[in-house]
């Protein structure tokens, strides 16, 4: 544990990394602040020093995480024309399962109030599923200038199909559950017209 009144470097980080641990692990259920603290190896000051609350705390994990998946997706335009496009897509839609989105997800929806809060910064411009979709969107806009996606394809439409399934998924998804992989592919293939 980390001695009191020592700053401790990307604290968020490391209590946001913490939490994810403590929910991949033990659930959604088993999260409170001294379960993330007493994992984070910090004091419980720390995570109330930082967050208004738990609920607060859960809010800023759910919103940072969509953001930094979103940061990965906005990459997603500059790799038209590399690759194979149907696994370019389903690995950047599959991101979000890797990255702890099922169990972020049922987080979110254990508590209502920083459900909320989440929706209300989604809502306002906080980067989530639809800026996913927009960039898949521009992704399949630039493959089909190349020539590497069907000419009829409705890219906007596709991106709606790709990132509706990853969020439908993760909705109602479990951590340990199935794979979503097989599921996820079977949409890019069938939004590519290859399946």
């Amino acid at each position: 544990m980390a001695p009191r009144g020592v700053a401790i470097p990307d604290a968020r980080e490391r209590l946001f990394a913490a939490a994810e641990r403590v929910l991949e692990r033990d659930g959604a259920g088993a999260l409170t602040s001294r379960a993330v603290t007493d994992e984070a190896g910090c004091s419980k000051g720390l995570l109330h020093a930082h967050f208004a609350g738990l609920d607060d705390f859960t809010a800023e994990l759910c919103l940072d995480r969509f953001a930094r998946t979103a940061r990965l997706a906005e990459r997603l335009p500059a790799r038209a024309g590399e690759g194979d496009v149907a696994r370019t897509l389903a690995g950047v839609a599959l991101t979000l399962f890797r990255s702890g989105g099922p169990t972020i997800s049922a987080l979110a929806l254990s508590r209502p109030a920083a459900a909320h809060r989440v929706r209300e910064a989604l809502q306002s411009g906080a980067p989530g599923f639809d800026a996913i979709e927009a960039a898949v969107a521009a992704y399949l806009e630039a493959e089909l200038r190349l020539g590497r996606v069907p000419p009829h394809t409705d890219t906007a439409a596709a991106a709606l199909a790709v990132v509706g399934t990853v969020h439908h998924l993760l909705m109602t998804s479990r951590p340990g559950g199935p794979d979503p992989q097989g599921r996820v592919e079977g949409v890019v293939r069938v939004v590519l017209g290859a399946g």
